[in-house]
């Protein structure tokens, strides 16, 4: 796999240089809990140093134990041999993706989201009469107004949908991809160093683990399981605990691993992919594959986000060659993404210094939007404050500001996930603050693409929808019913129901942790406070400091036993 790893590591650097904003340089520590594996792994590292060559971002290094202690504070301290730091490139899937539509929207491309292909259009060709595509009938799924594309070559790039489009072409076709459900789930950035992952490359069960600091949280994953293909994968309990489970037996035992401290959780689909051409048709590839049908459809499956820009290159050689299309050669490698020109490190500042931004807010401007972040604060608000000048966020403990809802319609956003989910990341970090946003962003919306009261109340609808069931929401009031059912007399039950609305005067359906003490205290229970913490751990498992009725009355079933 010399080939693939070398062609993966080189593009790396090219999106690390035409996305600077999007994408930067992480650190991963390996852990290593036996002395063997120490020069086992140190080998493996410094091969893959030597295989990037010059475009190796840092040079990997050997920590002793209490230097990895000292980086990683919350790692496990027994058995803890050393550790080895090798460098990776992150990047913000969800912005790159835009940012790529966007430049080639710049270049002249006619780009179209909520365009769906129903099948495709067939011609005799001239020369032999054999049927080729020539286009494709789409379907606008927003308005339903059905449209044809005409075109001299058609490429399927629809990832884990590969096979649904190439049966449009030939039903008999077998099929090249298995699609796999990755599962990540989202914790509170304490979990992990402001700079620095962790890599678990032998779990339990042989899958690799993760654990990465991400816009100022933690991200963990990734489970491999076989799936159906669905626009809409669901995360299930089971991922998300043994997520928890292989993040616990890396972390100091001071370090409570709680599930309410998901905020978010999401699974995807992998469109793993065997190669047609092959001998062996059964096996995986792990590089990309690249097809073209007896009638002229090129297909472009399996691959990684690293090596995107490559697989366009080899899908427009194959396109070329197949259709004897006027073209020169790639341009793409250097070629500057969306926001990537006038973008430094340092930008941000000037969004302080010329429009009286928050620093934070600013600095995600910038990370985000790259140079185009200024348009964005030329449309902030201001808040009537003395300081920030401008820029209202849309929730407290976010940067992320109303302007960006304005500024997302003009980036193709259609619906409010659009926005909670491609152009902001609120529902991947959070989904009680991505629900808590919700109205203001459908309102936003509704003034810019000029909505009336039942389509903004729809897409309110649709939004939490996709929350509750795609974001981990439904998982964790599962786990709440089934995991703790509620063991209280009726009259205990209406007791407690009324000294909730006692204390929840603002109707807000959330009382705070220091009113349960205070509720308690009102009904004679005396109760430990190292007991209470451990009563409302169980509990709260939104971790965010309010106890809803449901958790209180768990509280009550828990003091009353």
């Amino acid at each position: 796999q010399y080939r693939m790893v070398k062609e993966a590591l080189e593009e790396r650097a090219n999106l690390l240089e035409i996305a600077p904003h999007l994408s930067a340089p992480l650190p991963i520590m390996l852990p290593v809990y036996k002395w063997w594996q120490l020069p086992y792994y140190w080998i493996g590292i410094k091969l893959y140093d030597l295989v990037a060559g010059s475009q190796c971002l840092k040079s990997s290094y050997v920590l002793s134990k209490s230097r990895a202690l000292e980086l990683f504070p919350m790692l496990r301290k027994d058995e803890l041999v050393g550790a080895i730091v090798y460098y990776d490139g992150q990047h913000n899937d969800a912005r790159m993706n835009l940012a790529i539509a966007l430049t080639a929207a710049r270049y002249g491309a006619a780009t179209a989201n909520y365009a769906e292909v129903l099948r495709l259009l067939k011609a005799p060709d001239p020369a032999g009469g054999k049927p080729r595509v020539c286009g494709v009938r789409c379907r606008d799924v927003l308005t339903g107004q059905e449209f044809d594309i005409k075109a001299k070559c058609v490429i399927n790039a629809t990832g884990p949908f590969t096979d649904s489009v190439r049966k449009m072409d030939d039903q008999e076709v077998p099929n090249i991809c298995q699609p796999s459900a990755g599962v990540h789930i989202v914790m509170p950035g304490y979990y992990s160093p402001d700079n620095m992952g962790l890599l678990d490359p032998a779990t339990s069960d042989g899958r690799v683990i993760f654990f990465l600091p991400w816009e100022k949280m933690t991200i963990a994953g990734t489970t491999d399981s076989p799936t159906d293909v669905t626009s809409h994968p669901i995360p299930t309990e089971e991922d998300i605990n043994f997520i928890l489970s292989e993040v616990r037996n890396y972390l100091s035992a001071d370090v409570e691993v709680r599930r309410g401290d998901v905020l978010a959780a999401w699974s995807g689909i992998r469109p793993l992919v065997t190669d047609p051409n092959s001998k062996d048709t059964q096996s995986i590839s792990r590089n990309h594959v690249v097809t073209v049908s007896d009638s002229g459809l090129v297909t472009i499956a399996g691959g990684k986000w690293t090596t995107y820009r490559a697989m366009a290159q080899d899908t427009i050689d194959a396109a070329i060659q197949e259709h004897n299309l006027n073209a020169g050669s790639s341009k793409t490698i250097g070629l500057l993404l969306q926001g990537a020109e006038d973008w430094s490190p340092t930008l941000y500042i000037r969004l302080v210094q010329d429009y009286g931004l928050e620093s934070e807010v600013a600095q995600h401007l910038a990370s985000t939007y790259g140079d185009k972040a200024f348009e964005v604060a030329k449309i902030a608000q201001v808040t009537g404050k003395r300081w920030p000048i401008v820029g209202k966020r849309l929730v407290s403990e976010f940067p992320y500001i109303e302007a960006e809802v304005v500024y997302g319609v003009k980036e193709y956003a259609r619906t409010a996930v659009d926005i909670i989910s491609r152009r902001t990341r609120l529902a991947f970090l959070n989904v009680q603050a991505a629900e808590e946003a919700l109205p203001r962003i459908v309102d936003i919306m509704g003034k810019e693409l000029n909505w009336s009261e039942q389509k903004k109340k729809e897409e309110l609808e649709t939004a939490r929808k996709f929350l509750y069931y795609e974001m981990g929401c439904k998982v964790k009031s599962d786990q709440l019913t089934d995991s703790s059912e509620i063991s209280l007399q009726p009259a205990d039950i209406e007791r407690y129901k009324k000294r909730f609305r006692m204390f929840d005067k603002d109707k807000k359906g959330f009382i705070t942790i220091l009113d349960v003490q205070r509720v308690l205290e009102s009904i004679s229970v005396q109760i430990a406070e190292k007991t209470l913490h451990d009563i409302l751990n169980e509990v709260d498992l939104n971790k965010n400091g309010q106890v809803e009725l449901n958790e209180f009355l768990q509280v009550g079933a828990s003091v009353t036993k």
